[in-house]
């Protein structure tokens, strides 16, 4: 273990960093957490409407008041493994035999959510909470399991002991305040630590210590605390400013990697703390429907409620979490003949009428959500509806594969049906232009010739920018240097996250080309992009070694060792840094990383086939062998191990 830590080490020049990452996150100086108890004693309407709010009841400790779940000696039996769910002195158990060591009873730590589902946390060892995949449904009442069809050994990292479905990792920062995961890459453990359980007021207000300062008037002049504004606040949300408001929500709203161990302080800029997924295969369908679970952020971007303005509390008050209104009614205090003056750019038109949606007033079917946010399930039981707001193209469903809402419902009918159907309907409809989504079902496809139309989009201002990074994303593969050196000049985009898609397109670009974009990106604004400018550094051959020496590279290069060394709890991390390593022509530290991250999830078979094609690099045949011989213990049907064995070991 100690000559792993080591070589990431030297493969990162951390030094210390791994020990320090949470350090990072906050300045010595920062005002201190103090709990909603203390807000409440001025605002207490809003505690009072947060109480009860999904919010509040984000992470609970386990109480006869906080626990739904049946506990009183129920059992619930999933393909051949039993799990039990009892009381005894006042505490809540678990016994499962699905665990690497048998039987084993788990005192339930605590309790993930409310409605429609809850989950239990339960510590497999000191500091370690993990999410049980075995669930209460609230709906029904009864247990059931996540992932019914899944028959996962305990050794697969999904497993529910296993590191995808770690509390510290990957759940804890958006169920409490003030998360600080506190892991230690040197004896894998976590010592994770918190302000508060559960998503309270400083969560999104941010740390109240100068805020009640200025409350007792104890502050006068210039506050102790810098970044407060007169309140004492590091975050003010202004009627002025919508996307304050939604980058705050979208911390954890949206699917994304971290940059740091902890929870940011409210008010941190969201390309300042994280890397958002954009519309890839496996996440969103081409044209950019929700397919995985993606948590509102990056459907939301796609839709002309963001270009408006429309921020989220216009639809959902703040505290208690719940719409400003109910059915239609939500939609119609802008959608209608009276509009909105906040809004001038409505079209003023009554919508919640048959005349618009061809349904029987007051059906499921005339609801302003079937049509325009399409729900899909989650977690089994839980319903998502997609925040792109979109009109429905069952045009381009016949072309790109993807959904539509009338076909959602009409399910006895064919794309082409609904298609005639709505031009029939609309006839002057402006919704039957080309879409993106076609051309990016191409790319996924591997299409070749299609780097002119994916560039063509990137470079259409009123697209939007998850969009336009999308049509770079997909440009990687499909850009010849000529095209990589024309997607370079988006690195002067308004939005961080087409600059920061701008610079991976530099991969392709003729070496000079990509140095001087590269550097370019080394000491953006945002440090999304910074960070995505190191990574490209190591693509740059050595003829362009000058570039790693200037100041800004040795800034943005040392951000992305940090944000590594946050997550290196995480497998990918690993598969990261070993990529890494051998970029820099270091085995050593390659072996290492891949190593670790057969450890945290063995079924993650291209780590053990890199470890393979290592040694077999180096002539070790026993330890290629060996690795090769491991590996199929874990995956013994994976086409490129078998392919490895027959190649090498027959």
């Amino acid at each position: 273990m100690l000559a792993f830590v080591r070589s990431v080490a030297i493969l990162l020049t951390l030094s210390g960093l791994f020990g320090s990452a949470q350090a990072q996150a906050r300045e010595d100086n920062a005002p201190q957490f103090v709990g909603t108890g203390s807000c409440a004693q001025c605002h207490e309407s809003e505690v009072k409407s947060w109480q009860s709010s999904h919010h509040a009841l984000a992470w609970t400790e386990p109480s006869d008041e906080t626990v739904d779940g049946d506990f009183d000696g129920s059992e619930f039996v999933q393909l051949g493994r039993t799990s039990r769910f009892f009381r005894q002195d006042g505490a809540f158990y678990i016994e499962t035999d699905d665990f690497k060591d048998g039987t084993t009873t788990f005192q339930v730590m605590g309790v993930g959510g409310i409605a429609p589902l809850q989950q239990y946390l339960i510590e497999t060892e000191p500091g370690r909470l993990q999410s049980f995949d075995v669930v209460w449904d609230q709906i029904r009442k009864e247990w059931y399991h996540l992932y019914p069809s899944q028959e996962l050994p305990p050794e697969d990292g999904f497993h529910w002991s296993g590191p995808y479905k770690n509390w510290n990792a990957r759940c804890a920062e958006c169920h409490s305040t003030d998360f600080q995961k506190n892991y230690s890459l040197r004896d894998r453990k976590y010592q994770s630590a918190w302000s508060e359980i559960g998503v309270g007021c400083e969560a999104c207000h941010g740390p109240g210590e100068a805020h009640l300062a200025w409350a007792k008037q104890e502050t006068v002049g210039e506050s102790p605390f810098p970044g407060v504004n007169e309140k004492g606040l590091l975050v003010e949300f202004s009627p002025d400013n919508a996307q304050t408001e939604i980058q705050q929500c979208a911390a954890c709203h949206s699917r994304r990697e971290p940059f740091q161990a902890s929870s940011p302080l409210p008010g941190t800029p969201f390309h300042d703390a994280y890397r958002l997924a954009l519309l890839r295969e496996g996440l969103y369908h081409p044209d950019g429907q929700i397919l995985d679970e993606v948590y509102v952020y990056g459907s939301f971007l796609q839709s002309k409620m963001h270009q408006s303005g429309v921020r989220c509390s216009d639809c959902h008050e703040p505290h208690s979490g719940q719409l400003r209104a109910e059915g239609n009614a939500m939609c119609t205090q802008c959608h209608s003949p009276a509009g909105n003056s906040g809004f001038p750019s409505l079209t003023m038109k009554n919508y919640d009428d048959p005349a618009h949606h061809f349904h029987e007033t007051g059906s499921e079917a005339a609801q302003c959500v079937s049509c325009h946010m399409i729900e899909r399930t989650y977690m089994g039981i839980d319903g998502r509806r997609d925040h792109s707001f979109r009109v429905p193209r069952p045009d381009v469903s016949s072309k790109a594969g993807t959904p539509n809402a009338c076909t959602d419902c009409h399910q006895d009918k064919t794309a082409e049906w609904a298609a005639e159907e709505l031009e029939a309907r609309f006839p002057d409809s402006r919704h039957r232009d080309p879409h993106f989504g076609e051309v990016f079902a191409s790319a996924r496809k591997g299409t070749a010739g299609i780097g002119e139309n994916l560039l063509a989009i990137a470079n259409q201002p009123t697209y939007p920018a998850i969009v336009r990074a999308t049509a770079l994303d997909l440009l990687m593969r499909n850009a010849d240097p000529a095209l990589a050196e024309r997607a370079g000049n988006l690195l002067g985009d308004p939005d961080p996250l087409v600059r920061s898609a701008a610079v991976a397109t530099q991969r392709n670009a003729l070496p000079e080309t990509a140095a001087r974009n590269i550097a370019r990106a080394l000491d953006d604004p945002a440090k999304a992009v910074r960070i995505a400018a190191a990574r490209q550094l190591l693509t740059l051959p050595r003829g362009q070694s000058s570039a790693l020496s200037s100041d800004p590279a040795q800034s943005a290069t040392r951000e992305w060792q940090q944000s590594l060394a946050a997550k290196s709890d995480f497998p990918e991390t690993h598969m990261s840094l070993g990529g890494t390593a051998l970029a820099m022509r270091n085995p050593r530290a390659a072996v290492s990383a891949f190593e670790e991250v057969t450890r945290l999830d063995p079924q993650l078979a291209e780590a053990w086939v890199f470890l393979v094609r290592i040694h077999l690099a180096q002539q070790n045949l026993a330890a290629a062998e060996f690795a090769l011989q491991k590996g199929l213990v874990q995956n013994p049907e994976n086409e490129d191990l078998l392919t490895l064995k027959n190649q090498f070991f027959r």
